[in-house]
């Protein structure tokens, strides 16, 4: 008996044991296969001609007539040998994004690993686990086949690449092909495109400028707006390099200290800070890989000839602001019904010089080309009072309330807050019709304060498009002033719930994208939802568009005035005159102007209605003529 269960014992194990080799060798014939079938067909990575052509995403205008900018319609690449990339490139390169790359056989597990940590740390992806090989593979050898599909071959080939090729062939090939934005492929042409010079003239703090575009050509572009990201990204990087012994601390403060001249890029671009804004909302949602090479074709919502004008409007304004110390403007232009984007303005003039010549870009300019304005937070001033007035006359209260002009510590003694009026005048009793349409301060603190609420007023304010991120509390009676920081897009979309009489649809900036058949990808829905009581609006428009209540302040022939047509506006300016805005709309276009300088460099003597409104009007002037 004992003897039979052995024998049962034995044939078990032995069965066991032969499934075991048989599975194993499955396993290993099935890794051959697919490493073998993957790898049959890999190029050599010197050969660009290999790679699957790529189609360019072309941007139009809304009439499809007109293109406002083609993404990478060619690859601006010039090779380079290993031998010109300066040594702190190459430091800096494998800082930032392959620290193992002369230890790992293509695929870092341990950087992987340390980016997982990371990330999970951080509760969001910060940083990723591919080499550079891996970089290399995905950029110039994979085509745009289903995510496991693309990963498997990523891996295989990584690995293929790394038997066939030394180190520094690998790095090589990846200098010459990794993209940098603005059409630049490659470490030489992007040296040529952003400093116009060459590779082997860059400086330390240039390589950690280009460095840290790699992640993200469009969004860290140093042509867009986050051209302060971008600078964040470089300090970060070259402190990393001087804890990790590649720099010496005298290196790392002469960087530091380096001011950064971008050449001036002369690519085809309409409608530019539209187009960056749009070229950054196509890559976040599909990828730049498929936004570079599938070519689509985007349909975006601005009426070109508008753009023009106003861009034209924007740089005239500019000039004649310029006696008043204000460098810089923007204007947007929403169809309040659609929410189509019509024309967007971010700065006097993106292909103009900085001012004053040795500024940094982003940083201390009075007025910065790049930085998109329209989307940028700035304080509004007294044209934030209407969404204020409209709480008010949710809770029950109309244009006939009276509220007394005097003035008032809203403060303690210990603490006070004593607002004044702009022309330093009390009233006495005023209604707030009256008191909106001259924009009265101690009248409108009372009506936050007494009659809308400052916890409802701002939750509307968020309703119609504001991101007011911080809490009431510490916006404070201010808010009612324009303390809040706002931006010019969402303010300008905000009015358009007056102008639609309480209805709210979001900016849309893309009509419709379409793949190279013309297939549809994407069509553009609008989503409309009321967010205010019709007579409410109704009310707001009748005070913003009545001429004889705002006189008494602005004068009966204001820029505001339109005797014969009927035109809703408000102005706004803040202390010190930092920001001046004007904001007006009719049934069925909103305009917004803001004007300043990109540092907060004080304008003199510069209220909303001097700065702004001119150049406000003198765009509806042409929309009301057409």
């Amino acid at each position: 008996m004992k003897k039979e269960r052995k024998e049962k014992i034995k044939t078990i194990i032995g069965n066991i044991f032969y499934l075991f080799v048989i599975f194993t060798l499955t396993g290993v014939f099935l890794l051959l296969f697919i490493f073998v079938y993957f790898s049959k067909d890999l190029p050599r990575p010197e050969r660009y001609d290999d790679r699957p052509i790529a189609q360019p995403t072309t941007i139009y205008d809304r009439s499809g007539e007109n293109v406002l900018y083609t993404i990478y319609v060619e690859e601006k690449r010039e090779l380079t040998s290993l031998d010109n990339v300066p040594d702190h490139f190459i430091d800096a390169l494998l800082v930032a994004e392959d620290r193992n790359f002369y230890e790992h056989i293509g695929i870092d597990f341990r950087g992987i690993l340390r980016s997982a940590i990371l990330n999970l740390r951080e509760g969001r992806t910060v940083a990723g686990g591919s080499t550079i090989s891996q970089q290399f593979v995905r950029s110039s050898i994979l085509t745009t086949e289903r995510e496991i599909i693309r990963k498997v071959r990523e891996i295989v080939l990584t690995l293929e690449l790394e038997r066939r090729y030394p180190k520094e062939d690998i790095l090589e090939f990846y200098l010459n092909q990794i993209p940098f934005g603005s059409n630049a492929y490659g470490i030489e042409s992007a040296a040529q495109t952003f400093f116009n010079k060459t590779t082997n003239e860059l400086s330390l703090a240039e390589s950690a400028i280009l460095v840290s575009v790699i992640p993200a050509p469009t969004y860290f572009s140093p042509y867009g707006e986050n051209v302060d990201r971008l600078e964040q990204r470089k300090e970060r990087l070259l402190n990393t390099m001087y804890s990790l012994d590649k720099i010496e601390k005298e290196e790392l403060e002469e960087a530091l200290e380096e001011e950064i001249e971008f050449h001036q890029s002369k690519t085809y671009l309409r409608a530019p800070h539209f187009i960056m804004m749009v070229k950054e909302e196509l890559e976040s949602k599909y990828g730049e890989e498929r936004l570079y090479e599938e070519g689509f074709n985007v349909y975006t919502s601005i009426d070109y000839e508008m753009q023009l004008m106003a861009e034209e409007i924007v740089k005239k304004g500019v000039r004649n602001n310029a006696g008043k110390n204000s460098y810089n403007a923007s204007m947007t232009v929403i169809d309040p019904h659609s929410g189509e984007i019509l024309a967007m303005v971010g700065s006097a003039d993106y292909f103009a010089d900085p001012y004053p010549e040795n500024c940094t870009p982003g940083l201390d300019c009075m007025f910065d080309p790049f930085t998109n304005v329209a989307l940028r937070g700035r304080q509004p001033g007294s044209a934030f009072k209407p969404f204020v007035y409209a709480t008010a006359f949710q809770n029950g209260y109309s244009g006939y309330t009276t509220v007394m002009d005097e003035q008032t510590n809203f403060g303690t003694p210990s603490d006070p807050y004593i607002p004044r009026n702009y022309d330093g005048l009390f009233r006495g009793e005023v209604t707030l019709r009256d008191s909106l349409a001259q924009s009265l301060n101690v009248p409108s603190v009372k009506v936050l304060k007494d009659l809308a609420g400052l916890e409802e007023s701002v939750e509307n304010a968020r309703r119609y498009g504001m991101s007011l991120d911080r809490s009431p509390q510490e916006y404070g009676l201010p808010l009612v002033l324009g303390a809040g920081e706002v931006k010019l897009k969402e303010m300008t979309s905000a009015y358009g719930v007056f102008a639609t009489e309480g209805y709210k649809t979001e900016p849309i900036s893309i009509l419709k994208i379409t793949d190279q058949n013309n297939n549809i990808i994407e069509q553009k829905t609008v989503n409309s939802r009321q967010v205010m009581q019709s007579n409410i609006a109704k009310e707001i428009t009748s005070i913003l568009s009545d001429n004889n209540a705002r006189a008494p302040v602005f004068g009966f022939n204001s820029p505001l005035n339109f005797p014969y047509h009927e035109v809703a506006v408000k102005t706004g300016s803040t202390q010190r005159f930092r920001d001046a805005w004007c904001i007006g709309y009719t049934s069925d276009i909103v305009v917004g102007v803001w004007t300043g300088n990109n540092d907060n460099t004080s304008m003199i003597n510069a209220p909303g209605v001097s700065v702004a409104a001119p150049i406000w009007r003198s765009f509806m002037e042409y929309y009301l003529s057409n």
